[in-house]
């Protein structure tokens, strides 16, 4: 997602092998009769990409022309002989780059999802370039006097709210962009932002094709006891996809922690999925991504300096709801006492459990998941493959994230067969409003693969805009376990979750009401924008939608009220782990980026173990849900310095759960509220007087702890 139209081809380099694509192969540039499909506005509903049409040699010279453009377009602003207005300098830059938007939001979809060696060359060859495009435009004297000029009089221009709000966001972004840079300063950037843009984008091919060379081999079915028939099924069929038939692949997701690990009752296995894991990036070999690191961080606390920044944190989170690394920090601070308490708490009461199985030995990491999940169903009496029967993917996206959204907002899903798409899994629907005019367009590719960046998220093809006339084009992407040929969807109660929590995000977008995209729906700050999705989550338990969609694939009946129960009491299980993954992570983000260039190039496995042993949390027993080598989402992702975002916005999703349990829950009214005051708000406000008008006070920590069965006092 990006900050603005002029960003947004840079911004979608992020959020993350070669394999064969399901698009169509790599071919010479074609005849010069035939028109570029994404050189043109497509003539499908909502102007959804021509993924029919669109070769993969179609991108980088669609690229290109768009940066050109855009510069021409940039130029004739700048050089306008007519003295500065909002019209002919702020809303000429809002039309700009429609070529470079239609072009890049395909092509960073695309060769996220679906990537290729022919893309993975485009995307090598491009990345300095459009970091140097970016520049071109903010770094330009005569464009930023316009801008200035503007500003200057802001409150004399007759603007609306919202293009007050564009005006003053222009103008920060120019100048956090190095616009008062003298020129020496300018060049000298300029320089930064390429090497930035080239590292950044070969840590992600080197993470992708790291991540699939480490997926753990298996020959002996034995050796994944635990598995349910469907997975080892799935295994079977991931090698055979390989060229390994007979033997069995348990593939990478993005965290640390892997799936299989709840389940494989093989010791050896376990510790073996988990090695590849934790050391998927630090092999040496060529997909080590350290050295990637240490580059990245010195060049990002260079620039940070250079533009009068203590540190890349600092610069980071200048627009942020939180403003300063101190803010975050000190949020994070509070947690780590409740968070400690309960991880110690934990890690006896597994030790005890595997004591008591009669071959004791220390708990490992690779342990934590399979006898944690013994624990749970000592407890709870919760067995998660007893669960899975009643979560059919496409029952709980039509049944459960639908109807949530439909009680909500009232809005409704067609599915439509007449959209192409970039590969066959991926089904598309168009939205309609309450009213049941045309919403949006939206597209689901939920299933893993090879050639896809790991994790899920959501990002749009078409933004929302009423200066451009145009309607939101959203998608989905997850990277859930495909049952083999014949077997039932099935997915975990995690998966579902992950479900509601990028659909959150979707209705986030869908429901931009802006004028200008720079404001619009999800162009906002990383500390607000996991705010909706995470919120959205909340609903895949509500009583009157789980019992909509959780379903025995296999007769339709409701799942029973006991099982029910024991998901609902289990949900506070293993907070210590799961709220301290994530502390851990956010603080390594934090630390990396606190660094100023005066430290210098840093030893990565050195500045990890200090990092995570002056925590005051059991990282020994509770590594960090990301590890420094394959921490794409602050490497490659967007969200350096800003991983504490994930935990700022869960204080504000509980809050605002909170409100709508105090006020009746799951009610139209209650949806519409949130929708008005913050699904359609985009940023077109400050996000803290957002929130509060919103919630009635400031955000506070309780709510959040209370939703994880812990307490602030906590020792």
């Amino acid at each position: 997602m990006s900050r603005s139209s002029l960003l947004r081809s840079a911004a979608l380099l992020c959020c993350i092998a070669s394999a064969a694509s399901a698009q169509t192969p790599s071919k010479p540039i074609a005849k010069l009769s035939r028109v570029n499909p994404l050189t043109v506005p497509s003539t499908l509903p909502f102007q959804a990409p021509r993924f029919d049409q669109i070769t993969d040699a179609d991108y980088q010279p669609a690229l290109e022309q768009g940066m050109a453009e855009q510069i021409a377009e940039m130029k004739a602003i700048a050089n306008n002989a007519a003295a500065p207005t909002f019209a002919n300098t702020i809303e000429a830059m809002e039309r700009s780059g429609r070529t470079l938007d239609r072009a890049s939001q395909a092509f960073f979809g695309v060769s996220q999802a679906n990537t290729n060696d022919a893309l993975d060359a485009v995307r090598s060859a491009e990345a300095p370039k459009l970091a140097q495009h970016s520049d071109a435009i903010y770094l330009d004297p005569k464009l930023f006097a316009r801008v200035q000029a503007l500003y200057a009089k802001k409150d004399s221009l007759g603007l609306d709210a919202e293009q007050k709000q564009v005006l003053e966001i222009y103008h920060s972004d120019f100048l956090h962009a190095g616009a008062q840079l003298n020129d020496t300063d300018k060049a000298k950037l300029r320089l930064l932002n390429t090497q930035i843009s080239t590292a950044t984008t070969d840590f992600q091919q080197k993470l992708l094709a790291g991540t699939k060379a480490g997926a753990l081999v298996v020959d002996d079915k034995a050796k994944l006891a635990g598995l349910s028939d469907a997975e080892i099924a799935a295994a079977a069929e991931g090698a055979k996809e390989r060229g390994m038939p007979g033997k069995y692949v348990l593939s990478l997701q993005n965290t640390t922690q892997q799936p299989a690990l709840a389940s494989l009752s093989d010791r050896a296995t376990r510790a073996a999925l988990f090695e590849k894991s934790w050391n998927r990036s630090q092999r040496g070999d060529a997909n080590d991504t350290r050295a990637l690191i240490r580059t990245i961080a010195q060049l990002r606390a260079q620039k940070a300096q250079l533009l009068g920044y203590p540190n890349y944190a600092a610069y980071s989170l200048y627009d942020q709801m939180a403003k300063t690394p101190a803010a975050a920090k000190g949020f994070m601070t509070q947690l780590v006492p409740a968070t400690a308490a309960e991880q110690h708490r934990e890690a006896a009461e597994l030790q005890k459990t595997i004591d008591a199985t009669g071959t004791s030995f220390p708990l490992a990491p690779s342990d934590w998941d399979f006898y944690s999940d013994k624990v749970r169903k000592a407890k709870y009496d919760l067995d998660q493959n007893e669960l899975k029967p009643y979560f059919e993917i496409s029952r709980v996206l039509t049944d459960g994230v639908f109807f949530a959204a439909n009680q909500l907002y009232g809005v409704t899903f067609k599915e439509r067969r007449d959209i192409p798409t970039y590969q066959p899994d991926i089904r598309v629907f168009t939205v309609y409003d309450k009213d049941g005019s045309e919403l949006g367009l939206m597209y689901f590719d939920y299933w893993k693969r090879d050639n896809k960046a790991g994790g899920a998220w959501m990002s749009n093809f078409v933004g929302q805009s009423k200066l451009l006339k145009t309607k939101p084009v959203v998608y989905n992407v997850g990277n859930f376990t495909k049952p083999a040929p014949g077997q039932p969807a099935l997915i975990t109660f995690d998966d579902v979750t992950t479900m509601f929590h990028e659909f959150g995000h979707a209705l986030h977008g869908l429901f931009a009401n802006q004028t200008y995209p720079l404001v619009s729906g999800t162009n906002t700050a990383r500390d607000w924008v996991e705010f909706p999705s995470q919120f959205n989550e909340h609903w895949a338990l509500d009583p009157k939608v789980f019992a909509n969609y959780a379903k025995d694939y296999r007769t339709g009946a409701v799942m029973p009220q006991a099982l029910v129960t024991k998901i609902k009491n289990a949900a506070k299980f293993n907070q210590g782990y799961e709220l301290g993954e994530l502390v851990a992570a956010a603080t390594l983000d934090q630390d990396w980026h606190s660094l100023p260039a005066s430290a210098g190039p840093q030893d990565v496995d050195a500045f990890e173990t200090k990092a995570l042993n002056s925590m005051g949390l059991d990282t020994k027993d509770v590594p960090p849900r990301y590890r420094t080598s394959y921490f794409a989402h602050i490497w490659a992702g967007g969200y350096a310095a800003g991983y504490y975002a994930y935990l700022w916005t869960q204080m504000l999703d509980n809050d605002a759960y909170a409100w709508f349990m105090a006020h009746g829950g799951l009610t139209r009214a209650n949806g519409q509220r949130f929708r008005d005051m913050i699904l359609s708000k985009g940023h077109t406000e400050d996000y803290g007087p957002m929130f509060k008008a919103f919630y009635g006070k400031d955000p506070d920590i309780g709510p959040m702890l209370e939703d994880r069965g812990l307490t602030a006092t906590a020792k």
